[in-house]
């Protein structure tokens, strides 16, 4: 910080006598002051009731003088009611450069009176006058810096006070049951309508990228211990297949996706199936997927109980194989499915000939007990394969 000239009592005597007129002109220069701020941004006015403003702009003047005449001892209320000004336009949504354009053009109005003043009483004075000058704007600097420090401890604390609303509100809708009312103020909160087309996507301990707005896309996130959840607005042309191929291109994986609902107030229940379609990924598996792609699987991990049984009615025979063939075996059943009961292509994946794939076929229907051409056993062994995959072997040993 410059240290300023140590000032002479001629000098003193010179600024204090200009001062004592200056504060009698304080409400004409507050009716003036505020006429410019005006006619430079008409923002002053829109955030700031006149009458308010005018009473304000005559006690920061007023506060300004006393500083002048006060400097030597060391007083500075018009600091604490600059701090006081901070906080005040921060909360009422000033910019920040009008409030410090504000103190400035209020600095060099301030001067330019005491110019007049002293011209008019004393005009061999004016050199004096001009050593003060640095008393002037040294306060003026002051008062910005406060005023700015204030301003953005308070826009800090209300972004804060703000984000932690926010995501209150998007905790209530992410659990489910919200009320109307809620769903109106989440909506409002959010910039959100509270009917539209809605997904929620849970990602398992994810490391994804920026996720913007991909095809019109809106992605809000909360972070929980174990994983990510996203409620996302899908606009009007985006389906979950869009959502789907956006979410894997940004994340590490794995994750579900629920099926669209219509509003904020559903969305309790699309985190549930968004959970419930992570569920069907496989262990080790960065897969993200969507739960209209996987509703038998979701079948299966909804009722662990009766998944375990089912593994061990249809797979009770194979389950009791060496764990090498047990594991050829439900790889080319596997494959054969993936590939749509070709075994020509399923050969081609498993890397062997295309008769081995129908040998291995025919010991699994005849370690089950079913036949793979029947549409009711090969639903039994599609969702009992389903089971063994999702509960892991040891759930049925």
């Amino acid at each position: 910080m410059a240290v300023l000239r140590a000032r002479t009592e001629r000098e003193w005597e010179v600024l204090l006598s200009a001062s004592d007129e200056l504060a009698s002109r304080v409400p004409e220069l507050t009716d003036r002051l505020l006429e410019e701020l005006i006619a430079h941004s008409p923002q002053y006015d829109l955030a700031v009731p006149r009458d308010e403003h005018w009473r304000q702009i005559d006690a920061a003047l007023r506060y300004g003088i006393e500083a002048i005449v006060t400097s030597r001892e060391g007083t500075r209320r018009d600091l604490e009611y600059a701090a006081e000004l901070g906080r005040c336009r921060a909360e009422q949504g000033l910019p920040l450069e009008l409030l410090l354009y504000a103190y400035r053009h209020a600095g060099y109005l301030v001067w330019e009176t005491l110019l007049d003043i002293v011209t008019a009483k004393d005009p061999e004075a004016l050199p004096l006058l001009g050593h003060t000058a640095t008393v002037i704007w040294a306060g003026t600097d002051r008062q910005t810096a406060t005023v700015t420090d204030a301003y953005r401890a308070t826009e800090r604390e209300l972004r804060r006070r703000t984000d932690e609303r926010v995501q209150a509100l998007l905790d209530a809708l992410l659990a489910g049951g919200a009320e109307p009312e809620l769903a109106q103020r989440a909506a409002a909160a959010l910039d959100l309508p509270v009917r539209g087309r809605y997904a929620v996507v849970v990602l398992r301990g994810a490391e994804h990228g920026v996720f913007g707005e991909p095809g019109g896309m809106r992605f809000l996130w909360r972070i929980r211990p174990d994983s990510e959840v996203g409620l996302v607005a899908l606009g009007e042309a985006a389906g979950t297949a869009e959502l789907a191929a956006a979410v894997a291109a940004r994340s590490a994986g794995p994750g579900g996706i629920s099926p669209v609902v219509g509003g904020l107030t559903e969305l309790g229940r699309a985190r549930r199936w968004a959970e419930l379609a992570l569920r069907t990924v496989p262990a080790g598996s960065t897969e993200v997927v969507r739960l209209d792609r996987r509703l038998p699987a979701a079948f299966v991990v909804s009722q662990p109980e009766l998944a375990r049984l089912l593994v061990a009615d249809v797979f009770g025979e194979l389950m009791a194989l060496e764990a090498t063939d047990r594991a050829v075996l439900l790889e080319t059943l596997d494959a054969w499915l993936e590939c749509s009961g070709s075994a020509g292509r399923a050969a081609t994946r498993l890397y062997c000939h295309r008769n081995t794939v129908f040998n291995r076929l025919r010991r699994v229907e005849q370690l089950t007990s079913r036949s793979l051409s029947r549409p009711r056993d090969l639903t039994e062994i599609t969702l009992a394969l389903d089971a063994y995959r999702l509960t892991g072997e040891d759930a049925v040993e």
